[in-house]
């Protein structure tokens, strides 16, 4: 089975455990396999936005940091949409579990053409993602 097929499907699950909050995945399950550059940040793709499997590289190198527990994918509310054609899943912003203060976490996206970087969940934490541990919060990168 392919990487986008086994991201559907997944999907799929994550939307039957909870469908008021938006799925989360993690980078791999997002990323690998994916060459649509417009499936994240499409409004900034060849406006600056960094090719896919750069922008999957910089968040790989923010999971490996010491003060972050945890990068995942935020999909967008119309990613179901690829059910039905060839596209990728549409993803909303990425999601960056950490205890770095909103300062450094800023620094983090400088080049990603990214509207920012804000403590929370925009649209609500879906049921299956994961609890920051103690002294994490959450931010999210968001594009328009």
């Amino acid at each position: 089975m392919d990487q986008r097929k086994i991201l559907l499907a997944k999907l799929e699950a994550l939307d039957a455990l909870d469908d008021k909050h938006f799925p989360v995945v993690t980078l791999d399950e997002y990323f690998l396999g994916n060459d649509q550059e417009f499936s994240i940040a499409p409004n900034q793709w060849e406006y600056g936005r960094p090719a896919i499997q750069e922008l999957y590289a910089h968040f790989k190198s923010i999971a490996q940091r010491p003060d972050v527990q945890g990068v995942y994918v935020g999909l967008h509310q119309d990613w179901s949409e690829a059910l039905d054609g060839d596209d990728w899943p549409a993803a909303e912003n990425i999601h960056i579990y950490t205890s770095a203060s909103q300062e450094d976490a800023d620094q983090w996206v400088e080049g990603l053409e990214a509207d920012g970087i804000t403590p929370g969940w925009p649209y609500g934490k879906h049921a299956a993602s994961p609890d920051p541990q103690d002294g994490c919060q959450v931010y999210t990168v968001y594009w328009d």
